[in-house]
């Protein structure tokens, strides 16, 4: 099946209820209490495990977006400083994948997953104590760091979990936690804060990961490990940190000026050292990422496509909020109210869906999902002071809808297209190629609505979102040349 086919490997628990490292699950466990009257799926217990302690690293990302003055007020710091607290988890939370997913491949996810949880933790702990602008933004990177690794652990654990005839649905869960959980931190963050100040959020994140780790340690089986194989450290170091200084360029480029020599310099040896990347891969026995997937069509495809959909997608989440306030006047409470409307709409919309594509296959979803996205744009491109509240609600639910029909069948078809043994990489290169189309969306939009702010507010509003309407257009059309997998193929 597709490149480096395969048979799906499951992790199976035995007639007694007893795992492949002798350990009685829980949920076989409950059911011996409660007796058999009570059905409980082993597999979906493990997955919201793994989801659970997904969203608790992902939702803190964001969740500090509208406190920044009063956080750099409080260590007599800037607001610019400050900000790093966001964007270097952010970024951290991108580059870093491809090397964890190699990781657990090689030495298991279980363990990739439990150390990186417990990372988060300690680290998430250590945020609520910060006595410094330095120390909480440290402490924030380190965090993102660490937690990234429950991103791709928990795709292979789904990929290993499910046949592929049955990956879709879980996926679309993965998808909306994945996407969702830093969206509801900025959409949640305000009342947050309000209620119980930023301390407390992060004091209450750390126990939650170490709970979280007691329960994987216990329910979740290890996944086969990859003998005599090294892991690529120059590939991961040259990845990992050309990708940090391309997306720290684009970041800072509208602050430093893209003509800047820092900018400059970022640009052009996170470039380089990309360059370096692919040479090392060609090289290199045990390669981070195996090169023949940009020749894939069921790899490449899928993942250019859900690049090009996440720009549109958090650029123009990002930009409608200021639209809301700038062109409809709208107050902040108004504002955080109608913008849950996109992230609602993604968690109702992501599991039907997934049914939807058991029946018309990857392609058709994957092609309808990014036109969603595009025709959202569009109708955001329309927005002017006489705009209805209605409108605005169903433009970003169309988004959120799009996104959640064509992520999980895109990404079930690269789970799909790759070798068993590299499930990890494969959902850690997707993440990363998601959070570089999410960046450079963000930037280009806000650059395009800056430069031509001069002219007129909603003239600036209607350029940035046509932008987003193109790139979201070529989403689509790149996805309809992926293949779908045969149904017949998945259930014979």
């Amino acid at each position: 099946m597709g490149d480096g086919a395969h048979q799906p490997r499951t992790l199976n628990v035995d007639s007694a209820g007893v795992d492949e490292v002798g350990v009685v699950p829980w949920p076989i466990l409950l059911r011996r209490w409660l007796g058999r009257r009570v059905p409980i799926d082993r597999h979906w217990a493990m997955l919201s495990v793994v989801l659970t302690a997904l969203f608790t690293v992902g939702f803190t990302i964001t969740i500090l977006v509208v406190s920044l003055e009063s956080i750099a007020d409080e260590f007599d710091s800037t607001v610019s400083t400050v900000a790093w607290s966001i964007t270097g988890p952010m970024l951290a939370f991108g580059v870093v994948g491809p090397a964890y997913g190699k990781a657990g491949d090689l030495w298991g996810h279980k363990r990739v997953f439990t150390l990186g949880l417990l990372g988060a933790g300690i680290f998430a702990g250590l945020t609520a104590i910060a006595w410094n602008a330095a120390s909480m933004v440290a402490f924030r990177i380190l965090s993102a760091t660490a937690g990234a690794a429950t991103g791709p652990a928990t795709m292979a654990y789904i990929n290993r979990l499910f046949p592929p005839e049955d990956r879709v649905r879980p996926l679309s869960y993965w998808s909306f936690v994945n996407a969702g959980a830093p969206v509801l931190g900025v959409v949640a963050g305000a009342p947050l804060v309000d209620a119980f100040g930023w301390r407390v959020i992060f004091a209450v994140q750390a126990p939650l990961c170490i709970v979280g780790v007691v329960i994987a340690l216990w329910l979740l089986p290890d996944t086969e490990k990859t003998p005599d194989v090294r892991f690529d450290v120059r590939g991961s170091i040259t990845l990992g940190v050309g990708a940090t200084m391309i997306l720290a360029g684009i970041n800072q480029g509208p602050k430093w000026g893209w003509s800047s020599p820092p900018t400059i310099a970022l640009l052009v040896a996170g470039v380089t050292l990309l360059v370096s990347f692919v040479r090392i891969e060609k090289t290199t026995s045990d390669p981070l990422m195996p090169l023949r997937w940009v020749r894939t069509r069921n790899i490449a495809l899928p993942v250019a496509s859900q690049a090009l959909s996440n720009f549109a997608y958090m650029g123009g989440f990002l930009m409608a909020p200021r639209i809301m306030h700038d062109v409809l006047r709208w107050d902040t409470s108004q504002v955080s109210f109608v913008v849950i409307t996109r992230p609602l709409t993604f968690a109702l919309i992501a599991p039907l869906a997934s049914l939807v594509t058991i029946r018309i296959g990857e392609r058709a979803t994957g092609v309808f999902g990014a036109l969603c996205v595009s025709t959202s744009m569009l109708l955001f491109s329309l927005v002017s002071p006489s705009t209805g509240l209605v409108l605005v609600m169903f433009a970003l639910g169309l988004s959120g809808a799009g996104i959640g029909i064509a992520n999980p069948a895109l990404t079930s078809l690269v789970a799909n297209a790759v070798d068993e043994r590299d499930l990890g990489v494969a959902g850690a290169m997707q993440q990363l190629l998601n959070q570089i189309g999410a960046v450079l969306g963000s930037v280009v939009l806000a650059t395009v609505h800056e430069s031509l702010v001069d002219n007129g507010v909603d003239g600036s509003y209607r350029a940035a979102f046509l932008v987003a309407m193109g790139v979201a257009l070529c989403s689509s059309l790149v996805a309809s040349y992926v293949k779908s997998t045969p149904r017949e193929a998945l259930t014979s």
